[in-house]
């Protein structure tokens, strides 16, 4: 069944980076109406803002793209903020969908539900096995309530709300603060600072050892697009009532210290890398099973090295703004 390029689409989070990716892959196909909100016009975690959204807008679908994130630092300084923003969010956009009639919804966690020493390649079927990562415990807790929510509806109210569960992403319009971001945009900065500064050394956080899957943004706003438009015969057909969510990812995965060789080349620092190995690693693999995802059709196009070298020149113009 061909799609409908009038439906109206809400992107929450459409200022992040999934969000801005996710609107761009859909003007890219054409949608006409996407809706969008700032912080400032819509706070997602007040209910009665966003029951007046939904009862105003006449939303056909929602991409669930809105979330505080942030790496390990961020996660240890702030759980409490990372708990309650996201859970109040996602709750009150999964629900208020829900009571507006909303078609359809995707919702969008992270590989970190997964437990900590999950068996790698991580299989969607791992949920709930096993001990989360203590760094991220508080974010993970929210994300696997909101998978839960999603097929709660499905089960008691017929709705078709989807997950996808996306490995660590990178690329244009990321958050590059020197502690709350992750590791590719926190390298990308600091190799930069480094390179202008003339310094003889970058210094990283642990042992350069864990392994890591990094999907560029793009490819991930595609497979989002991708997993909306599968109709729901087929979707369901990859999935459980509740064993919902499906893992978006490469399938491959580097060493922190290979990703950090990328980066410093992308970015010309001539320099030495130094390992600090007072600070913590974090979980040790994290490479996502990309089966069923692949089952259903969809591939990432886009090169590390090659994305890398792009969100480095994105990177450039927004410092050089």
């Amino acid at each position: 069944m061909k799609n409908n390029l009038n439906k109206r689409i809400y992107v929450a989070g459409h200022r992040g980076l999934v969000g801005s990716a996710i609107v761009r892959a859909l003007r890219k196909r054409d949608y006409s109406t996407i809706l969008t909100r700032s912080h400032a016009e819509l706070d997602l975690k007040d209910q009665a803002a966003v029951r007046a959204f939904f009862a105003e807008n006449q939303v056909d679908e929602v991409y669930l793209a809105a979330a505080k994130v942030g790496g390990i630092h961020a996660n240890n300084s702030y759980p409490a903020e990372f708990i309650y923003d996201n859970l109040m969010v996602q709750s009150n956009v999964i629900h208020e969908a829900w009571r507006a009639g909303v078609k359809k919804l995707l919702f969008l966690g992270s590989s970190c539900i997964y437990p900590r020493l999950a068996e790698q390649p991580i299989r969607e079927e791992y949920l709930m096995n096993g001990a989360l990562e203590p760094t991220n415990e508080p974010y993970a807790i929210a994300k696997i309530a909101g998978i839960k929510m999603c097929e709660s509806y499905n089960r008691q109210y017929g709705t078709d709300f989807r997950s996808v569960m996306p490995t660590n992403l990178y690329g244009p319009g990321d958050n590059y603060h020197p502690e709350n971001s992750h590791v590719i945009p926190a390298l990308i900065r600091r190799f930069h600072e480094a390179r202008k500064a003339g310094a003889d050394k970058v210094v990283i956080w642990g042992t350069g050892t864990p392994r890591r899957e990094f999907l560029h943004v793009d490819d991930m706003a595609d497979a989002c697009v991708h997993v909306m438009e599968l109709e729901r015969p087929t979707y369901e057909q990859h999935t459980s009532p509740m064993l919902s969510h499906i893992n978006v990812g490469t399938g491959e995965d580097v060493t922190i210290r290979e990703v950090a060789e990328i980066i410093r080349d992308a970015v010309g620092f001539k320099g030495e890398i130094e390992y600090d190995t007072s600070r913590p690693d974090g979980t040790p693999r994290k490479l996502m099973n990309t089966g069923k995802l692949s089952a259903l059709g969809w591939q990432p196009s886009i090169r590390l090295t090659d994305g890398i070298r792009g969100t480095y020149e994105s990177f450039k113009s927004e410092v050089d703004a």
